[in-house]
């Protein structure tokens, strides 16, 4: 357990950044689930409409230090590359 003040602030900090990223976690998923039902029940249209809405969630999610820049670009580009084989 924490003693000194800093240390009881520190972990006071932490809880409260724990909420805000698993929240920000959850809707991140959320958007990708919704690629992925979309691809998942062939509607090309309305798979290419779910990535439009998750690619500025999956960077947000980097810029808030959730995601790293990598995993992110590499989740576009498979869900992007899935989402344009529909069509064939």
């Amino acid at each position: 357990m924490a003693n000194s003040p800093q240390a009881k602030k520190r972990a006071r900090q932490n809880e409260r950044r724990y909420e805000v990223n698993k929240a920000r976690r959850s809707r991140i998923r959320t958007y990708l689930r919704r690629v992925e039902e979309a691809i998942a029940s062939g509607d090309q249209a309305a798979a290419a409409e779910a990535l439009k809405a998750a690619q500025p969630e999956l960077m947000r999610g980097v810029t808030k230090g959730i995601l790293h820049k990598n995993t992110a670009a590499r989740k576009m580009s498979r869900l992007s590359k899935r989402v344009k084989g529909l069509s064939v």
